[in-house]
């Protein structure tokens, strides 16, 4: 696919595993990301998005 890159390449050029990118796909914070069958495809061009995991081991409670 033309424009898209497969899990497997955009983990390389991220230095992230796969199975976070993927479950970052899941939960929808890889712009633009589209699944085809059992296969995500991410564009070209987007970015890394941010780390918001928790680092300092502590949970953080956000109000809803």
């Amino acid at each position: 696919m033309k424009g898209y890159k497969k899990i497997s390449e955009v983990s390389r050029d991220w230095g992230i595993s796969e199975r976070r990118i993927n479950t970052l796909c899941l939960e929808g914070r890889i712009n633009g990301a589209e699944k085809f069958g059992n296969v995500w495809a991410i564009p070209d061009d987007t970015e890394k998005p941010k780390d918001e995991r928790i680092k300092s081991g502590k949970y953080v409670k956000k109000d809803a």
